[in-house]
């Protein structure tokens, strides 16, 4: 086992290496520059270029700005808010994207499952068509639908739950949005969970264990659930990592104060080190929850492990 975490973890290490470079080559080929003010002269932004290092060869630039990207040294902001640490811009958005995004990924999962699981169970039933249905209209309407029907109907209507995004209320600021951007998982989720579960179901190996007289909880938990998990975990593994680093949309219509607008700012008035610094972040977190579900699958099914460690 730590033959097979020490290759997923080095494998990992050079991802990430390999994306920031890319990412630096990307910036580098952007149009524009950081410094369009129209009543700066060059004189002005020479000197601005030598205060950031922009002068320098692009090889010692990529190198510095590896090593501090490293160290978590994202530079300061050249036009959102100027000479501000960008870590001091992500720190006071990232967590709420953060929060926001784990109750969406927490409900959309486990209701999903629910939902599944019971029309696996109830195949070919009113329950079953039930399910699907549910299943279909998450998949199919946006977020940003669901966030203005429940902004409207619990937010102004019913006056049950904040319209816009209060921090001295972020709990219940955060249900609406957090519902809204959980359907779409939830739907992916039960979709792929009934699809497993019904193929696992009709296996040979669950035949045998039934004639075993295993039943109930054991036989659903223990054998069938476990080996329709694999597809699932590949399934919700990118969802998390999209809905934890924001949904710009719902987060306009509830005015979260996250990182997708910051993003979409820091993109309109070419912050090149912001658009770099949330790219980092937005990799680091997807490789992050790769490397978690790359381990798990070797727990939940040891032959994973095992046809790796011999390939």
């Amino acid at each position: 086992m730590k033959k097979y975490i020490g290759k997923r973890v080095l494998t990992a290490i050079f991802t990430l290496l390999v994306i920031l470079l890319v990412l630096f080559i990307l910036m580098q080929l952007m149009p524009g520059s950081p410094f369009n003010d129209e009543k700066l002269d060059a004189d002005q932004k020479a000197l601005l270029y030598a205060k950031y290092g922009l002068d320098q060869p692009i090889v010692v630039q990529f190198v510095r700005y590896v090593g501090n990207m490293l160290r978590g040294d994202f530079g300061v902001s050249y036009n959102i808010s100027k000479n501000t640490p960008i870590s001091q811009l992500i720190a006071a958005r990232l967590p709420v994207s953060i929060a926001i995004g784990g109750y969406a990924v927490a409900l959309g999962a486990i209701v999903g499952l629910l939902l599944g699981l019971i029309a696996a169970f109830r195949h070919d039933t009113f329950i079953d068509t039930l399910c699907t249905i549910i299943s279909v209209i998450g998949v199919s309407v946006p977020s940003y639908v669901f966030a203005l029907a429940l902004s409207f109907e619990f937010g102004y209507k019913w006056r049950l739950f904040p319209m816009l995004y209060n921090n001295s209320q972020a709990l219940n600021s955060s249900i609406l949005p957090s519902i809204s951007l959980s359907m779409f998982t939830m739907a992916s989720i039960a979709r792929f969970t009934r699809t497993e579960m019904l193929e696992v179901l009709g296996s040979d190996y669950m035949l045998l264990a039934e004639s075993k007289g295993l039943s109930g909880p054991a036989l659903v938990f223990k054998h069938a659930l476990r080996n329709a998990l694999i597809p699932i975990i590949t399934v919700l593994a990118p969802l998390i990592v999209d809905l934890m680093t924001g949904s710009l949309v719902v987060e306009k219509i509830f005015a979260i104060p996250g990182v997708g607008s910051l993003l979409v700012n820091a993109i309109q008035s070419n912050d090149y080190n912001v658009v770099i610094s949330l790219s980092f972040i937005y990799s680091a977190l997807y490789i992050l929850i790769m490397l978690v579900v790359d381990i798990m699958y070797g727990i939940i099914d040891p032959r994973i492990r095992l046809a790796k460690d011999d390939a």
